[in-house]
């Protein structure tokens, strides 16, 4: 929760300082292709979706509360972080969608990390995606361990009553 909470913190400070310094079509050329550039996104991912504001709130909104069910039984540091990552990168677009602009759940998500090569993003787009790539790595190798575990030996077993099953 801790890592969820700064993830949010941080993307909501670096939106609030690009819509300040990034307004005007104002860019901030930084190395090679990455600039500053803002721009707002009312779709999902690569600006698919346009128009699905509400949905996509309500999307985050069922994602969120499954992470934080799923917490109790995380597994693993790796999986906590990436559940924790996700969570925060989720609730940060979702507060952008909830409150800029429009109308409840009709705002747009604040973008503003620009390689030019790729679709512009910002913090909680990088956490989501990160945090996303650990849990995938956590899965593939809880898989592996699985199956290289040696399979339990059901041939001693005993019941209840000391007899063997």
């Amino acid at each position: 929760m801790v890592l969820a909470a700064g993830v949010v913190v941080a993307d909501q400070l670096s939106k609030h300082w690009a819509l300040n310094r990034l307004s005007d079509d104002r860019t901030i050329d930084l190395i090679g292709s990455l600039r500053f550039n803002l721009a707002f996104n009312k779709g999902m991912a690569f600006s698919q979706g346009q128009g699905l504001g509400p949905l996509i709130a309500v999307l985050a909104t069922v994602v969120i509360v499954w992470l934080l069910v799923s917490l109790r039984t995380a597994g693993g540091g790796l999986n906590t972080f990436g559940i924790g990552a996700v969570i925060g990168g989720a609730a940060g677009n979702l507060i952008d969608r909830a409150f800029r602009q429009e109308a409840w759940l009709r705002g747009a998500v604040v973008d503003f990390i620009d390689l030019q090569w790729f679709p512009i993003f910002n913090i909680a787009d990088m956490a989501i995606n990160v945090g996303a790539g650990a849990l995938i790595l956590n899965a593939i190798l809880t898989a592996r361990r699985m199956k290289h575990a040696p399979a339990p030996d059901h041939r001693h077993d005993e019941d209840d009553d000391g007899n063997e099953a």
